[in-house]
């Protein structure tokens, strides 16, 4: 994801430091969650039930995340949460300025990239790593029990049954690699990134997209391998990202479409009316459709 810009972080550090110094989160009723990610939040929701009031801040799919501003309401959320949560690699780093800008008693701060060792450098889309839910899920289940343990062996059977529901998910991975490993495909930026790899794809133009990624213009011979890839056919499947909306990006797109190249567009945010796991089938099942398409 391309980082925000400098003016809107200022803003949102003017605001949080508006806060007060050592505000207090509600002790008493659910617990209040906030997560940056709306596919974190809802993950939150499932695994604290009735006991919890999640908030989740960037939650429209039909919004660029490269381009999300924090309001004045995003800071008094935080101020009130007694769990945070964020992707951190530098996908929110707005969530760690606002949280260092006002410390709160007793709230518990979960950022997913320190859970599965991630550092600055590293592909920010975590999410699409079939090992990140797991592992997030663990973290805040062992957070709301330390914070509610009245409801420790409640949160504990909803660990379980949410990890129960990830197995169609493996089980799906599964066969596409069966039947996709090693088979060459693009992107037009590596928001697929990680599932691309646990489906065994062949991910090519990984220059191109990092430049995309990074907000920084392609290099010219980037530009010519990518688009002689589509023209040729050498690649089985084009993947764009559906909410950034780059004119070089739809460029891409309409010279996939043109030369008959399957495509999918995947998504930064978790749709309306899904839940993680139903995202994540339908977009393997999109893969599969397209793939099953190809000439």
């Amino acid at each position: 994801m391309r980082l925000a810009g400098f003016a809107a972080l200022a803003f949102m550090i003017g605001v949080s430091a508006r806060l007060p110094a050592q505000a207090q989160p509600q002790a008493n009723g659910p617990l209040t969650i906030v997560a940056a990610e709306n596919f974190y939040g809802d993950v939150a929701q499932q695994l604290a039930g009735p006991h919890a009031n999640v908030t989740s801040i960037l939650s429209n799919p039909d919004e660029d995340p490269h381009l999300f501003e924090a309001s004045p309401s995003v800071a008094r959320a935080l101020a009130a949460a007694r769990i945070a949560v964020y992707n951190g690699v530098d996908y929110d780093p707005w969530m760690a300025k606002l949280l260092s800008a006002s410390a709160v008693a007793n709230r518990q701060v979960i950022v997913v990239a320190d859970l599965l060792h991630r550092t600055t450098g590293s592909n920010p889309h975590l999410w699409y790593d079939p090992a990140t839910m797991p592992a997030y899920a663990q973290a805040l289940s062992a957070g709301l029990a330390a914070a509610d343990p009245a409801h420790k062996a409640e949160y504990d059977q909803r660990l379980q049954q949410f990890l129960g529901t990830l197995t169609p998910i493996q089980t799906r991975i599964a066969q596409l690699h069966r039947k996709y490993a090693g088979v060459p495909v693009t992107a037009t930026e590596p928001v697929f990134g990680y599932m691309a790899a646990a489906l065994g794809l062949e991910m090519r133009n990984e220059r191109f997209q990092l430049a995309v990624m990074n907000n920084t213009e392609p290099s010219a011979s980037d530009v010519a391998a990518m688009e002689t890839d589509l023209k040729q056919h050498r690649v089985k499947l084009f993947i764009y990202n559906s909410q950034a909306t780059d004119t070089a990006a739809q460029r891409l797109l309409r010279i996939a479409r043109s030369a008959n190249v399957p495509y999918i567009g995947v998504t930064e945010t978790e749709p309306k009316g899904r839940d993680y796991q139903q995202w994540m089938l339908s977009q393997l099942d999109a893969l599969d459709r397209a793939m099953s398409s190809r000439s």
